[in-house]
């Protein structure tokens, strides 16, 4: 087996690591790896494999990585409570605040909940949420 060949392995298994990981650092040694392959391969000396490895990581991580940041991760997608804002919900438990009853079910989740103007919500009654104090629902009517 020639070294060409090992650094190829080398490579693609940096590769294989970059899909489990973020950021591409696994992809750019990949890359890295593989132009160090093509200089083993066209028989230059220890100094220009090691200087192709270094040119190919560089470069990948200068030039291609930050375009894969910018265009590869367009879409963010919202978690915990930033993804409550403006779901809508039926109202599974009156919201009145003399009372200090009030819940909601939102995605199949029951929520303590209280109104934004401290009306008072019957049951049955779609709802927006339209903030979050801790861990209690602000909520609003849906025909408001």
């Amino acid at each position: 087996m020639e070294i060409w060949h090992f650094l190829v392995v080398l490579g693609i298994i940096a590769f294989i690591i970059e899909i489990f990981t973020a950021g591409f650092i696994a992809g750019s040694a990949g890359i890295g790896f593989l132009f160090a392959a093509l200089g083993s391969w066209l028989n230059m000396g220890a100094f220009w494999i090691l200087l192709m490895f270094s040119l190919g990581v560089l470069t990948t991580f200068f030039f291609i990585r930050p375009l894969m940041l910018k265009y590869g991760h367009k879409e963010k997608i919202k978690t915990n409570r930033d993804a409550l804002f403006e779901k809508t919900g039926i109202v599974t438990e009156e919201i009145d605040k003399n009372k200090n009853t009030g819940r909601v079910k939102i995605d199949g989740d029951d929520w303590k909940a209280v109104s934004k103007n401290n009306e008072i919500i019957k049951q049955g009654t779609a709802v927006r949420v339209v903030s979050i104090d801790s861990i209690i629902l602000i909520v609003e009517p849906v025909n408001q």
